[in-house]
Order: structure tokens, then sequence, then C-alpha cells
């Protein structure tokens, strides 16, 4: 009934323009409220009743009678009738509804699709976990959540783009080479010599196991041959990286899916954008100094507590490079972002709505519509 409805709504538009040339009144139906007022409702008469100064069941009446002769309207429609202030009520033929099958078998899968509209470019970012372990239920579901969020508005003219962000250096990312280099010298959990933070998984020792026997490790995003040097720390980071990013992505081709990028924290520190996303909450006033400490003013959008930004030691917080990062996704263009957020990770939202507050005073045109959906939840429609 797709293209019933949009030739009734050509014939809607038609009597719209002669009997107001210079309406802005678009032709659009709504679903009425009670279904048995029928399939179709429209508001225009009302919309028309001032710039035309008459009154709107008058040009109600005005425009059922347009609508009638149409040869849309004759073909598919049973009945117009006017309710209350002038409401236009649409009541369609048994076959109109009837015709649905028909597009539906013709149209196979492809039913209910529009055509891309490059103008609606959209980021989604879901997953993201970084490669310190093995992925978990959660993000299982941030994968299937993530995934059927983009197929849907592909299929609705959005040009998606998918998107995989996870840490490959910091804290984490040194915890587990040292942890796999202790592995490698014949160290285990509990031993003399184990590093006091560290991951005691057992699938440590197998990337251990696999770096002393030379071996080439290939993930969508990268690949690393193993030099089998224990005392090459960084040699062994990256190799524990590759190694468990190929373990996540056996993981996501098992549910089919795919991501068009893999985006680096360590790239926001190497490019600057870290310290330019700094300076721009700086600047829009949405920091304070204390404690020989910057903080973010993030309890004005919604966090419990404001948060620490840059620590006395010079170094930035965990949460700094996903501020700079989601200002990437403005700088990309695009115009609608949608994260699938951990639910360890609600605070994220207060902190970009933070810097995203600090950008609109700057900017009151051109953010990107951003929407964070926890794992379990929908996101916002177009």
């Amino acid at each position: 009934m797709l293209q019933i409805k949009q030739d009734l709504l050509d014939a809607l538009g038609q009597a719209l323009k002669t009997m107001a040339p210079d309406s802005s009144v678009a032709a659009v139906f709504e679903s009425p409220k009670v279904a048995a007022h029928g399939d179709f409702a429209s508001t225009a008469a009302m919309q028309l009743a001032k710039p035309l100064k008459l009154n709107p069941r008058q040009v109600a009446e005005t425009l059922r009678a347009a609508l009638l002769q149409s040869a849309a309207f004759v073909r598919w429609v049973d009945a117009i009738e006017i309710a209350g202030p002038g409401f236009i009520n649409i009541r369609l033929k048994p076959e109109a509804k009837q015709e649905t099958v028909r597009e539906v078998l013709q149209a196979g899968v492809r039913y209910g699709t529009q055509p891309t509209d490059g103008q609606r470019r959209m980021i989604v970012e879901f997953v993201s976990a970084n490669p310190t372990g093995p992925l978990h239920v959660g993000h299982g579901r941030q994968a299937a959540l993530g995934d059927a969020i983009c197929n849907l508005f592909a299929t609705q003219g959005a040009q998606v783009y998918r998107e995989f962000y996870y840490n490959d250096a910091g804290v984490q990312i040194q915890t587990l080479a040292t942890s796999t280099q202790a592995r490698a010298k014949g160290l285990k959990p509990g031993d003399t010599g184990w590093p006091e933070l560290a991951y005691n998984g057992d699938y440590i020792a197998d990337i251990a196991n696999d770096f002393l026997a030379k071996k080439t490790v290939k993930s969508d995003d990268r690949e690393f041959t193993a030099s089998g040097d224990i005392e090459d720390l960084d040699a062994i980071r990256q190799f524990a990286v590759a190694y468990l990013r190929h373990e996540q992505d056996l993981d996501l081709q098992a549910f089919s899916v795919k991501f068009d990028n893999y985006y680096l924290e360590s790239s926001l520190y190497s490019s600057g954008r870290v310290d330019s996303a700094v300076q721009k909450l700086k600047d829009a006033g949405k920091t304070y100094e204390q404690d020989g400490a910057l903080w973010l003013k993030s309890t004005d959008y919604g966090d419990d507590k404001d948060r620490v930004m840059k620590k006395s030691d010079g170094t930035y917080t965990y949460f700094v490079p996903d501020v700079a990062y989601h200002l990437a996704k403005w700088e990309r263009g695009y115009s609608k972002a949608i994260n699938i957020q951990g639910m360890d990770h609600h605070g994220t939202i207060a902190r970009v709505r933070c810097w995203a507050a600090g950008r609109q005073r700057r900017h009151s045109a051109g953010l990107p519509r951003l929407r964070a959906a926890h794992h379990g939840a929908g996101g916002a429609p177009w």
C-alpha cells in the first residue's frame, strides 16, 4: 500500500497547490487516533483556513470535493469524511488494502525500504570492547542491538557508518602486556614476581604461548608477527592486542556483525584531538581548577559528581579521550550519532552532553544529534 499512499499524497498535494498556490502547507497523512475514524487523516484544511481567511470546515468541504475528482482517490478511496473543526478522515476501499499483498510479493525483502539519501549521514558506535579479554554476554547484546539499529536506519534511507572504538594503549593495555610477559617467562598467578596488577585468565597463557611460537595473528584492522623476545614489551603489547582483536572478530563474525572502521584511542592523542577537546571545554567555561587538577562541570548535565579531566600529574583521566572521540564524529560530518553504551558507562552521557553544550554556545548549528542507548534499550527515531 506504499505506492497507493504516495499516489494519494500526490493528489492531496496537487489539490493544496490549486487551492493555495503560495501556501507552505505540506501534503501529510496522520494515523487517526481511533481506528473507526478511517485509515488516513489530514489537518490540511485547518492549516489553510487562516491564510485563506475561511472557515476550516468550508475549506475541508472544498478540499474534499477536489480530492474526489482525482484519479487516485476515485480508484482507492471509499469515503472522505469531515469531522470536528475540519479534520478530513479517509477510508480506503478493501482492494486498496489487498494491494499490499501484491506489493509485498513483488518487492520481497526490499519491501518497506527507502532509497539511500546521501544527506542523512549517521554513525553508530557499538561493542567497542577494549582488547584485554574475551567478549562477554553484554558485548553480544550490544552487537545484536547495534547491528539491528544500523540495519533499520539503512532500510529507511540513512547512510549508516558502523564504527568500533577501542583502546590500544594506556593502563589496561599496559597491564595486558605485562601479564602476557609474565606468562611468557613461566610465571602464573600467585607466583612470586607475578604483577600486582594483572589479568589472571587462562587466555593470557594462550597469548604468551603463541608469542613464544612466533606466530602471526590477523584481525580486521591489524596484523602482527611475534618476535618471541620476552624482553620486548612493546612487541608483546602489539601481539596481544592483535591476538585479542582476532578473537573478538571470530565472535562478531559468528553474529554476522561487520564494521566499516575501527577507531583507535591512541590516534586521538597522536593527532592532538584530546588537547584540542579539552581546550574547547575550557574556552566554553565548562571546567574549573581545584587541588591542582582540571575538573569538568558534569553535574550540570546529570552526572552524580563533577569529574577530574586532568590529574595533578598532568595526565588525562579515562573519559577525556571519549569526549575527544565524540568531537571527532562531529568533525567528520555526521548529522546523527548513536552510541550503544555498556551499563557501566552511563556516566559518559552526562560528560558528552557537557561537551555538546560547550560546542552549542559557539556553534548554534551543525551539531550531530547524539543518542546514547544502553544495551537492552532502543535508540530514538530519526
